[in-house]
Order: structure tokens, then sequence, then C-alpha cells
């Protein structure tokens, strides 16, 4: 540590900060407020590109601290991005702060030993780390699990990109391609939200909570990259490896460009009120669940009196979750609830969704949820495929993602992926190391299955695949929350959580338009009742009822629900609800798993749906 370097590329006061005016809403915002009336801007980031672009233009605007908490930092084109922008700014005079997850942090040992010397303004911590290693083994795993599963599941799934204690970013995204729509196979739709004011204040009071905390470990000490530097040395970070220099490159000059920045993002900031920075603090990992993310959204929801909009990838509630739903839905005016979520055919762990399969019954009828499901390849989707680099051969005769249809009905798994390479000049999404890296990561329970169990489901046609990762909430068009929540029992139980709510009409009303945008016929399929069977229908619905009590053995064949897509017509100008008298007739059944090539995971997501119920839980 002796080692690292003091030198500075600047020596004025502001540390050669360069103009933002991202930057520039803060001091405006912090101009305007008193203790007795704060304000704020808030702005939605439903971009890929944009979310990134505001996150480098921020970093180069700092003057005195940079505050990062993330789940995943990948070393790929956005997060090495990132990193080099960030050691950029600790050479420059700003003390720059990493904290991340353990099980999540980079791809090489090399690169934190790097990372421990390469400068003295920069800092980072990993969090509960297993055995003490920034990268452990999987047979090293399986000891942890043996010994300390509860230990071991309890990650921190905070995002947090904090700038000069006045500007901040939180949401879903982490570090890696697939977030801002660098991918080249699967890019995840997220959403964050930037906000600057007072609240900075209370993001960076807990930041500070988890750097001081004894679960977040400087990498020095990890005993792999301490090991590594008492061998070597100090090490010099490697040079970045772009897959994709030119579009680095060009994220670099835009992020540089003032005009830029303001018209793609700060012109369209919301002006608002109070706004509050709810968080589980590491406390939670000794065994504080009652005060936090969890009990704070449940009281958000519970205060509903007409329409609940919730956005999560992963539609596996907690029994209190359930408790709260099922107390709801018995008011005398309950409100609405509509669930916007992922399909089979477009989520990244499909072990996760046979759960939610199986309990699409109660979701229905005893929730009153409408579920919509997002499809693989949305046509309305705030996606950015050319930013994915997944350009086509030059000879292929229809290079559309979405007219490339493949006749897969009766293709098996490997014929899909030599198909796939036919029309796309690049890998299989489900070869590729980085995309199994991330799903090993993003679901702890995961990590003991094979390759296969990891991949997504096969598809009947090529394309750039989206999946949904937004985790949002409105309430009564009246409150807005984006946060890391996915409203689980990993969430409630194992992860530190965190999210930003707006009391602002201007805000919730962006927001919902945003989610509804989602759940628009051309990005979601409807989740209904089937057609009732035409004799024994009672008899099924109650050994359907009764199976999917059972933690095991849920082999009912016939399942309440399937999914639905919406027929325009002269009848059917306009999108129905599922409980709409009129639905049947503008929509058709498309099954269950609609642009699935339905082989082994189709009969695993049964086996699951059967099988699964213990692993609710930690998934």
């Amino acid at each position: 540590m002796q080692a690292r370097s003091t030198e500075l590329d600047c020596d004025r006061a502001d540390a050669c900060a360069q103009p933002s005016p991202l930057r520039r809403l803060a001091g405006e915002a912090f101009a305007a407020s008193t203790p007795e009336a704060p304000r704020h801007y808030a702005l939605i980031l439903d971009h890929g590109p944009e979310a990134l672009l505001a996150r480098v233009n921020l970093i180069r605007s700092a003057t005195t601290t940079i505050d990062l908490q993330t789940f995943i930092f990948d070393e790929d084109d956005a997060g090495r991005l990132v990193l080099d922008e960030l050691l950029a700014a600790a050479r420059r005079g700003v003390r720059v702060r990493l904290l991340i997850d353990q099980l999540s942090a980079f791809r090489r040992v090399d690169t934190l030993a790097a990372l421990v010397s390469v400068h003295a303004n920069f800092d980072v911590r990993l969090y509960n780390p297993v055995r003490n290693k920034a990268m452990i083994s999987y047979p090293e795993y399986a000891l942890a699990a043996l010994c300390c599963w509860r230990r071991l599941n309890q990650r921190m799934h905070t995002k947090l990109l904090l700038v000069d204690g006045a500007v901040g970013i939180s949401g879903g995204r982490n570090y890696q391609d697939d977030y801002y729509d660098w991918d080249a196979g699967y890019n995840f739709r997220d959403r964050d939200v930037l906000v600057t004011g007072p609240v900075a204040h209370e993001m960076a009071t807990d930041f500070n909570l988890f750097w001081s905390d004894h679960r977040s470990v400087p990498a020095a000490r990890l005993n792999d990259v301490g090991r590594r530097l008492l061998r070597n040395g100090v090490l010099e970070l490697a040079p970045a490896e772009y897959l994709h220099p030119e579009r680095a490159e060009a994220m670099r000059r835009d992020a540089g460009d003032e005009q830029r920045v303001d018209q793609a993002l700060a012109s369209k900031a919301i002006p608002v009120g109070e706004v509050r920075y709810i968080s589980d603090t590491p406390e939670k990992h000794q065994g504080n669940l009652e005060l936090g993310t969890s009990t704070s959204l449940r009281e958000l929801i519970e205060s509903a009196n007409e329409e609940v909009l919730m956005q999560t990838p992963y539609l596996v509630l907690s029994p209190a979750a359930q408790d709260l739903f099922r107390g709801m839905r018995q008011r005398e005016d309950p409100p609405r609830v509509v669930v916007s979520t992922n399909s089979l055919a477009a989520t990244d762990a499909f072990i996760v969704y046979a759960l939610s399969h199986k309990y699409k019954r109660r979701y229905l009828r005893e929730f009153g949820f409408n579920i919509y499901e997002y499809k693989p390849f949305p046509a309305d989707a705030p996606i950015d495929l050319t930013a994915t680099q997944a350009e086509p051969e030059p000879d292929a005769a229809d290079t559309s993602p979405s007219r490339a249809v493949i006749a897969a009905d009766d293709a098996d798994f490997d014929e899909v992926r030599r198909a796939l390479r036919n029309h796309y000049n690049r890998s299989s999404t489900v070869e590729r190391y980085q995309y199994r890296r991330a799903l090993a990561r993003e679901h702890a329970a995961l990590r003991f299955s094979s390759r296969r169990m990891r991949e997504p489901v096969p598809l009947k046609r090529a394309g750039v695949r989206i999946g949904l990762h937004a985790k949002s909430l409105v309430i009564d068009g009246r409150v807005g929350v984006v946060g890391s929540h996915n409203f689980d029992p990993r969430g409630d139980h194992y992860n530190t959580e965190a999210a930003v709510v707006i009391e602002d009409r201007a805000f919730a009303e962006a927001l919902a338009e945003s989610i509804r945008r989602d759940i628009a016929p051309a990005n979601s399929w409807v989740i209904a009742r089937r057609d009732k069977p035409p004799v024994f229908s009672g008899l099924d619905y109650s050994v359907a009822k009764a199976f999917e009590y059972l933690p095991l053995f849920d082999f009912w064949p016939l399942r309440y629900a399937t999914s639905y897509e919406f027929v325009p017509g002269p009848d059917c100008p306009e999108p129905l609800p599922p409980d709409h008298p009129g639905f049947r007739a503008c929509y058709q059944p498309v099954g269950d798993f609609p642009e699935v090539d339905f082989g082994f995971k189709g009969f695993t997501t049964r086996v699951f749906t059967a099988f699964g119920a213990g692993l609710a839980p930690i998934l």
C-alpha cells in the first residue's frame, strides 16, 4: 500500500472537473431548498446507453468524491470504460471509493491486485467475502454452502453512484455490457433514477455505513489478493482490450459534449419536492429485518386506494407479500394491481420463472393481479439495437431480427444454436462465458447447476433477446419508486436493497408511462385464465389448486392460466385488461410458453414447477 502513487494530473482546486449540465442541476436544487421544503431534480434513465452516458459524464464532473456501490462489476467493455473513468478521476485528485459484492467483483484476481496499488485516491473493498478471498472455486463454494449457507446468501444487491455528495444514481443496473445495450446476444430492459439535491446526503450516510462495516474488506486484505501482491509486488493494471473500441470512444466523446448531455438527459429532468432514499443497512445481515426496504415498500403498496403498478423481473412473492396482496384483495373496493414481469422466453432465470408459473392461479384469482409478461423481442422497447453491435452477415437474405424466423418446432437445442450462427456473425448467447457468469452470480442458488441449467431457454427464432430487469412501483399515480428490490424472498431476507421514493404526480405519471409502454401488446403477452374444459371444470380447478399447495409433486398437467396475444380489429380497437367482459373476443391464447422451443428447458421448467417450491426463499 505504501507503493501507491500520489501524483496528480491536475493542480486545480476543482480537480479539473468537466462542466456538466447534470451537475449544475444539483446546484440549482440545493439553492432552491430549505430544511422545511427540500427541492430536487429527478431523471428516469430508461435507455441503457444514456444511463452509461450519465455515469461517465458525472464521474468527469466530480470535484471531491465518487462513491460507487454495486452488485456486479464486470471487465467487459462497459465495466472497463467506467473503471478507466474512475481511475482518471482519482489521478486528477478525486477520492474514489468502490464497493462491490464479492461474488460479483471482476473476473481476475490480478485486476484487484493492480487496483490496490494504482493510486492513493482509489480504494476498493469487497462486501462479505466468502473464505476471505476475491475469487472462490466451485469446491470452495460448496464447502461454504455446507457450513455457512445463510451468510453465503447474504449479498449486497444495493446499487448507488454518488458524486460529490450531490448527485446520485440508483436502480437496477450493474456494471456489465448487458445493462447498457452493449451485448450482442442478450440485454436487460432496466431502469435507474438520477436525483440531485439534499437526498444525496442520505445516500452518502448510507454508503458510509456500508463502507465502514466489518463485512466490507479492503481488497489488499483478501487472502488471494494479498498472496499475489507478496509474490509479484506492485502490479500494473492491464490495458483495456475493448471488444468494440469505437463504441467506447464514441461514449467518451459524447460524455464530453455538454450540448449532447443536456439534450439527452438534463433537459428531461423533472423538478420535484421531497425525495426519500430507503435502504437496508448492513444491520439486515445481523438479523434486523423489521426496518428497511421491504417493510417500507409493503407500507407504500398497502397505502394504495386505486392502483398498484408494479414491475419486477422475477414474480416470486415472499409470504409477507402474499399476505399483503391477499388482504388488499379482500377490501370492499380493492385497488387494481398491474404487474409487469418476464415471460419464460425473456427471462434470464428460467428456474425462477417456473416457480412464478406454479402460482399463476393464486396471483390471478386470490390476489387479483393483472399480469403482463415481457416478450423476448419487444417491438417498441427503449433498447438501442444498433448499440449491441449484433450485425447480421452481409449475405443474409433478411437481416431483421424480428423477421429472421427459424423453423425450429421440431429442432433440438443444437440445431437452434446452428441456426443462430447462420443468421448472425457472432457466438450464440448461450455459449458466451460472460453471460453464463452473470447468471451464476445474479442467482446464487444456480451456482451449483450445470452450464445448461444456467442458460436461457432456446427460442424459435434468432435475434438480440431482451429480458426485463427493472424494479419499479407506481402507487395511485402519485408516488413513484425505482430501486433494486425484486419484491421477492431474497430481497426480503438475504440481499440488502435500496430504492428512491418520490411523491410527485409528474414523476409518478412519467414512471407509469414507462411501465405501461412495457405492458403494451407489442411488448408483452397478457396472462389470463384459460378456457374452462368442457367437462369436469370444477374438478379440474379443485385438483389443480390442491396440487399447487403441495411443496412437491405438482404434476397436474392443466394449469389455470396461459398467455394471450391481442388481436386488433374493428371491434377491438384498443387493448383490454384481462378482467374486461370483452377480453376473450379481442385476445387469442398463444400457449403457456410462447416463442419457446419446447425441448429440454420446457421439460425442466415443468419439473421445477413440480419440485421447486422449496427453492423460493433463495431464488
